[in-house]
């Protein structure tokens, strides 16, 4: 990923010295298991933590040679161990070490991702709180439907991300497997015990069955919430974008002093973050498909996941990362405008009220389609003619045969539509 939507913290993770690390590690824990069991001496162990270590522009230089990256790897580890060096990778195959490590930057990544998470429930919850009661109009379809509160819809979107936190939880327990199994995967090599070792020291659980590489139908279910989790972010993205239209204006973005919205236009306050996040999006989307073709590898392994991995790795997580961060400030920093929520509210004249009339209608006793009928009609005069929809109700005889005047104003009351908020909150955040 560019540096641009990149944050340091899971660069760092995706770095070629942070993989050739975990490779060293897994592989001196590998010699240590080895020692314990006698195939190799434990002097030659130590030596490897002792005195293992490599150098980045010497790989790339082994590698340009043989066109293996793991016995480019190895050839320098071995060129600062010395003679013990021979017993390092005993009885692995290169894919031990691959598939063992990408578990555990998947593991890493998820770490980072799982907080990021969890600051933005803390600012989705804080802000829906705050506008428990503020009311605004709900709309389907893009058109006005009935009031609701700009905190109902926080509580939504909190509920829809703590799912996620639930589900990216399992998928770093299921992604974080580790694989020391040989060449085909039946430990003809090298003893299980070596594997129990190595995933106990990288905080890893041990692969059942890995057939030499780690199955990619975890890796396809990882990338697959990633790409749920994108999803979700795009849906408050594109929230906030459509209430940040001129015509709406009931929240936006901050704009901070100093920035420009429009080259041309000096008066623009674009909603540059959102459809950012709405591109971000799509990218970690993109990579889903990929993933969930890797799962099906040519008998034991072949490596044509290998390529894929080696992207979508790095990209999905590190643009998810940002994705999530930058959300997280701008839902802190989202301003609101309860007054132009109001003015919204009030726009089609209180037509919005028209099913509490439509019920109050039947419950006195009118007949449904005949209350439909000429609720309906009322509020077609508002569309069509203007003015306020109680007075329409008011003008219209089979409505007042039915009604008193204190009926027709409860059904125009807001507090009918926010009376079971607390019973909503209690749902998403809990009783106290």
């Amino acid at each position: 990923m560019i540096p641009r939507y990149s944050r340091p913290e899971m660069a760092a993770i995706w770095e070629p010295e942070t993989r050739f690390r975990i490779w060293f590690e897994i592989e001196a824990h590998a010699c240590d298991a080895q020692a314990e069991l006698g195939v190799i001496p434990k002097e030659a162990a130590k030596a490897v933590w002792e005195r293992g270590g490599f150098d980045i522009p010497r790989i790339d230089e082994i590698e340009r040679e043989t066109k293996h990256d793991v016995i480019a790897f190895l050839t320098s580890v071995s060129e600062h161990v010395g003679p013990e060096a021979r017993f390092v990778h005993q009885g692995m195959t290169s894919s031990d070490v691959l598939d063992t490590c990408l578990s555990v930057q998947l593991a890493r990544a998820s770490d980072i991702l799982l907080d990021d998470l969890d600051r933005l429930l803390v600012a989705l919850r804080r802000r829906a709180e705050e506008h428990k009661f503020t009311l605004c109009i709900g709309r389907s379809h893009g058109i006005h439907a009935e009031p609701t509160t700009f905190g109902l819809k926080l509580a939504g979107h909190y509920a829809e991300f703590a799912r996620n936190r639930a589900r990216l939880a399992a998928a770093r327990a299921e992604i974080a497997t580790c694989a020391i199994s040989g060449p085909v995967g039946t430990f003809a090599s090298i003893d299980p015990a070596v594997e129990r070792h190595v995933a106990e020291k990288m905080g890893l659980t041990v692969e059942p069955v890995s057939t030499q590489v780690i199955p990619r139908d975890r890796h396809a279910m990882f990338f697959s919430v990633l790409g749920v989790i994108a999803s979700s972010v795009e849906r408050l993205a594109v929230e906030v974008r459509h209430l940040q239209r001129t015509e709406v204006r009931e929240a936006e973005e901050y704009f901070s002093p100093g920035q420009k919205g429009s080259s041309a236009m000096p008066h623009k306050r674009n909603p540059v973050l959102s459809e950012n996040l709405t591109g971000l999006a799509r990218l970690v989307r993109g990579m889903v498909v990929p993933a969930q073709e890797n799962v099906a590898l040519w008998h034991e392994r072949d490596i044509s996941h290998s390529s894929v991995e080696r992207v979508i790795g790095p990209d999905a997580t590190i643009a998810l990362d940002f994705a999530l961060n930058r959300l997280v400030g701008l839902v802190d920093k989202l301003v609101v405008y309860p007054e132009m929520m109001q003015r919204n509210l009030d726009a089609l004249g209180g037509v919005v009220f028209s099913q509490h009339v439509l019920l109050a209608l039947t419950q006195s006793g009118m007949g449904r389609e005949d209350a439909y009928r000429v609720v309906q009609a009322c509020a077609m005069k508002v569309w069509h003619e203007g003015g306020r929809f109680i007075d329409k109700l008011r003008g219209d005889a089979e409505v007042m045969r039915c009604l008193s005047e204190a009926d027709l104003e409860r059904a125009f009351d807001p507090a009918v539509q926010t009376r079971h908020v607390d019973t909503i909150f209690a749902r998403v955040f809990g009783s106290a």
